[in-house]
């Protein structure tokens, strides 16, 4: 794979060695790279508001890594990592130590079991836009034409608003 694989990264739990969720998600750029993923860019680690049930806030960035795996191979690393870190199935939307989703990897588009690039719900979370932006405004969605900086402003739109002309 050449183009850089985007990554969203999310945490609302301490790890009992990496302490709060801040810590948590610097830790997981790291390993990254020990996993053999080149992280090339990385955003601020930005807090959030949790979406759904969780009740805790969350640490959430962005990173672009080069790799020569395939996407699914990438994804498998990334559950790996999770798992390691403590990550246990649970509640949709619900607290958790470590969340990884590959969001974008230039125009690939994937739809397979357990695979969907570009990310099926990333252009509705400013959780996941922000730090886009922060690491790939130029980056385009494959399927929508627009860019990752379009994205994040339309997200930031009133909900429910229309403007007639």
């Amino acid at each position: 794979m050449t183009a850089n694989i985007l990554i969203a990264l999310g945490s609302n739990r301490r790890h009992r060695r990496h302490g709060a969720p801040e810590g948590v998600v610097r830790a997981t750029m790291a390993e990254l790279t020990s996993r053999g993923l080149e992280v090339v860019l990385m955003s601020r680690i930005r807090p959030t508001a949790p979406m759904g049930p969780g009740g805790r806030r969350f640490a959430n960035a962005a990173v672009a890594v080069r790799s020569e795996l395939s996407l699914a191979a990438v994804l498998a690393v990334l559950k790996s990592v999770e798992r390691d870190f403590g990550r246990r199935g649970g509640r949709r939307w619900g607290d958790r130590v470590l969340d990884l989703d590959i969001i974008g990897a230039g125009a690939a588009v994937v739809k397979g079991r357990g695979l969907q690039v570009p990310h099926p719900r990333m252009a509705e979370r400013r959780f996941v836009l922000d730090p886009l932006v922060e690491i790939a405004p130029d980056w385009r969605h494959p399927l929508l034409g627009v860019t990752a900086r379009q994205l994040r402003a339309r997200a930031m739109r009133p909900k429910g608003r229309f403007h007639v002309v």
